[in-house]
């Protein structure tokens, strides 16, 4: 298993360090400059080709080729081939009718893109990194790979329906500094609202897809899981995190408090672990400046630790958790995560400590951290309600305090991992 998670991180120095380059550039700066702009997209994760396992990635071109389906609340949308094959890729795009798909949502033949390629947070990037972009992308081995780009069902299929979601809930237009904080705020922002589009998952989204503005980073469910807030609430945003936290976990994957999983797994492998330690730091510096956003209802109170639920959650976490994660909760510093006061524990949305409880997780792989820790699964082993009980246990014990799950959540989550095709 070591072996297979070293040969993913040669896969992934080749991706963005090494990458054979197949035309010569025109301005080898500029290209550089895109290979590590991709990387701070994690442009990676969706183009990459499908079925291609997140341990064994492909190098160069092929990364890029598309075909992975991306999960929205209305059907799959495959990613597109990104790559400079003329009849399949982006061959045949200008630089002019690139930056319009990055800042506006439209392709070069004039159709309209579906934002679960983020353009509503690309329109930020300034046009002079957008160029830097496309002379990387122009160096890559063409790849004919043809993408079905129309999946969705009728009439989520007519593409003319993104004019009416672009007049509600886009507004085209790229990042201007503020010039009342520094430097480094600045970047950290530009990065976060733009390249990084960290609130294309960490934001709630409403019936139309759009973003809930008011709840801007405060968490919200995602393809199966819940993507905690990243705002400045104790309980469930990172408010008690210090920056050099923040830079860690986003190096490394992990730090004292909680290991990345799940999509947030691939964010590290393929994004954050191989940024810079001075544009982390300018993301943690501008994400400790967020402000706490008000929940839709207020948190709460515990369970009480004699109530039925609590007792049986109990008896199942001494039997089958605590190994790992102690009696305590505080797991074991950078191997197991913390469960007690854990933000990803005490979220609005119960999907992502069952889906873990019941499926198992591995944490992310980083050149920085290469050991990846893993959580057995629990489901083969649980019924419904001992899956339900053990979650609301975690959730209202060493001072959590979080809605308790229940057997209907728990028969949900199963159905959806059971229909799920990795």
């Amino acid at each position: 298993m070591k072996r297979r998670w070293i040969a993913g991180a040669a896969g992934l120095a080749a991706l963005f360090l090494g990458a054979k380059l197949y035309a010569a550039p025109d301005n080898y700066d500029a290209v550089e400059r895109g290979r590590y702009l991709v990387t701070v997209g994690d442009c990676v994760a969706c183009h990459l080709v499908q079925g291609t396992a997140v341990g064994n990635v492909p190098t160069g071109g092929s990364a890029f080729a598309g075909g992975r389906a991306i999960e929205t609340p209305f059907g799959n949308i495959l990613a597109a081939n990104i790559t400079p094959d003329r009849e399949t890729g982006i061959g045949s795009w200008s630089e002019d009718q690139f930056y319009r798909a990055m800042h506006h949502g439209v392709r070069a033949n004039g159709d309209r893109l579906y934002p679960a390629f983020p353009y509503n947070y690309y329109t930020r990037v300034t046009r002079e990194d957008s160029n830097a972009i496309y002379a990387f992308l122009r160096t890559l081995e063409p790849v004919r790979n043809a993408v079905d780009r129309n999946a969705l069902p009728f009439p989520l299929d007519i593409r003319a329906a993104m004019i009416g979601w672009n007049m509600l809930f886009f507004e085209p237009g790229e990042y201007r500094p503020d010039p009342a904080r520094s430097a480094e705020f600045n970047r950290g922002a530009y990065l976060v609202e733009g390249l990084g589009h960290c609130g294309a998952c960490h934001t709630p989204k409403n019936r139309l897809g759009g973003d809930r503005d008011s709840l801007h980073l405060a968490g919200g469910p995602i393809q199966g899981w819940y993507a905690p807030s990243i705002t400045g609430d104790e309980r469930t945003g990172i408010g008690a995190w210090s920056v050099e936290e923040i830079v860690q976990y986003l190096r490394e994957g992990r730090n004292t408090r909680s290991a990345a999983s799940g999509p947030m797994a691939e964010v590290v492998q393929y994004s954050t672990s191989l940024m810079t330690e001075a544009d982390l730091r300018a993301m943690a510096v501008y994400l400790r400046e967020q402000p706490r956003r008000a929940a839709p209802a207020a948190p709460p109170a515990a369970l009480a630790a004699d109530d039925s639920r609590m007792r049986a959650g109990e008896a199942l976490y001494l039997d089958r958790c605590m190994a790992c994660h102690r009696r305590d909760g505080a797991g074991v510093p950078g191997i197991f995560p913390r469960l007690a006061g854990s933000q990803v524990v005490q979220q609005d949305g119960t999907e992502t400590v069952l889906r873990v409880v019941l499926q198992g997780t591995r944490a992310a792989y980083s050149p920085h951290a290469p050991t990846s820790p893993a959580m057995p699964a629990f489901g083969w082993r649980m019924d419904d309600a001992q899956v339900a009980a053990v979650t609301t246990y975690i959730r209202n014990a060493w001072g959590n305090a979080a809605s308790p799950p229940t057997t209907d959540d728990a028969r949900r989550m199963r159905e959806r991992l059971s229909d799920r095709v990795e």
